[in-house]
């Protein structure tokens, strides 16, 4: 079995790492298992489209079972992997059945992160990462029930501008001082916790959830200062860690994730790892990363395709992010540690500016709000490493282009 490659997992990495293997020429056996009962999906939709009921099931499907049949790959689907043995290139699951390898390939992603709070396994307790997880939240949902969203990251902020369009009374308790405070600077956190209060949404910062109430079922969230906000539901969104476990308990280095170098591969030579699942060196930033995008997970698949199939490549590709609430589609490229000035570009209140990152002159990320085209600008000139007359760059109706200045 020395040419077949097992895929584990099956959301955007595993599927493009399918048709990536087939593009660089691996005619062998390929194999892709996943522990849900479903084709790899698209996530993205599930906060939006697909909780508020206007996307089908169907239409989250990357691809079509027809496509992975006309690929000549062989399904294993809802069935967990459970261990990996190593010496005989073995995979065991659930069910008792083991499948052989020639070469493995991990992109398990991550779960959310589970609340440590009293109350967190209460009914009407839900977390978001999958499809099951959206079609419970589902069963819940109705106008003018009250849902308090713990977490106002990227997936609570979509989750809130779903369920307030949606009729419900809705309140986001965040720990942190401001609204996506992870991603975003506090200039682009006021813009968007304006846009949610202005549609309805009931968003506290500063607040520590200590319990989660009920009997049985959820009734309500209390928090460290003992304020208290009633619910119908609850929907825990503090980040995800990565499902490492099975490369750990087989022995692989893991280092915020699977450990790979920058060829996607991990510590064994016969085991790779790509997207939310592993972390790699960037040479860009010079420090090792985990990225939780659809971008880097389809990249580095590419990446990974072209080394299983003997063609050198090196992953360190500029990550870029989205995300879409109400009619505001935020795009983020660059990752804005280490800046130290902001300048914005264009006004907030119209809705459409981007908000620039720099150290010194050197433009090392941007936001772009309802902007695709100084998103796709952007994304160029911080690859180039890119240094701005900072007059002109705060000037929105100079092109990014033409801000620049030698470096």
């Amino acid at each position: 079995m020395q040419d077949s490659i097992l895929i584990i997992g099956a959301s955007h990495a595993a599927a493009q790492a399918v048709d990536s293997l087939r593009r660089e020429g691996h005619t062998g056996p390929l194999v892709l298992a996943g522990d849900e009962p479903w084709l790899p999906y698209q996530r993205p939709p599930l906060s939006k489209k697909f909780l508020t009921g206007e996307l089908e099931a169907e239409r989250l499907w990357i691809r079509p079972e027809s496509y992975y049949a006309k690929q000549g790959v062989e399904l294993r689907l809802g069935q967990p992997a459970t261990a990996i043995d190593r010496g005989r290139r073995e995979v065991t699951f659930a069910d008792g059945s083991r499948v052989a390898y020639g070469r493995l390939l991990l992109a398990t992603g991550a779960r959310p992160r589970a609340a440590p709070l009293p109350g967190a396994e209460l009914a009407g307790v839900h977390s978001l990462r999958s499809l099951a997880d959206v079609e419970a939240i589902r069963q819940d949902l109705a106008p003018g029930r009250r849902a308090v969203l713990i977490g106002a990251g990227f997936i609570g902020l979509e989750c809130a501008a779903s369920l307030v369009r949606l009729g419900l009374e809705v309140t986001v308790l965040e720990m942190a001082d401001r609204v996506m405070s992870r991603m975003i600077a506090p200039e682009m956190s006021a813009f968007y916790r304006a846009v949610h209060e202005a549609e309805g949404v009931r968003l506290l910062t500063d607040q520590r959830v200590s319990a989660i109430e009920g009997d049985g079922r959820v009734s309500g969230v209390r928090c460290a200062d003992g304020s208290h906000y009633p619910a119908d539901l609850v929907i825990v969104a503090i980040g995800v860690s990565p499902n490492l476990e099975l490369a750990a308990e087989a022995g692989l280095a893991c280092d915020n994730g699977v450990a790979v170098d920058e060829f996607c591969r991990s510590s064994d030579p016969h085991i790779y790892a790509i997207g939310d699942c592993c972390s790699f060196p960037s040479q860009r930033y010079g420090r090792r990363v985990r990225l939780e995008s659809v971008d880097n997970a389809c990249e580095q698949a590419k990446t990974a395709a072209a080394n299983l199939c003997g063609k050198p490549t090196v992953h360190d590709k500029l990550p870029w992010f989205w995300s879409d609430q109400y009619e505001l589609k935020l795009q983020i490229v660059g990752l804005s540690q280490g800046y130290d000035r902001v300048i914005l570009r264009g006004d907030p209140a119209d809705r459409k500016f981007s908000c620039c990152y720099l150290h010194g002159r050197e433009l090392l990320a941007i936001d772009a709000v309802n902007q695709p085209g100084e998103f796709m600008a952007a994304r160029r000139l911080i690859g180039e490493r890119a240094h701005f007359d900072l007059d002109r760059l705060a000037d929105p109706a100079t092109p990014l282009k033409e801000a620049i200045v030698p470096s």
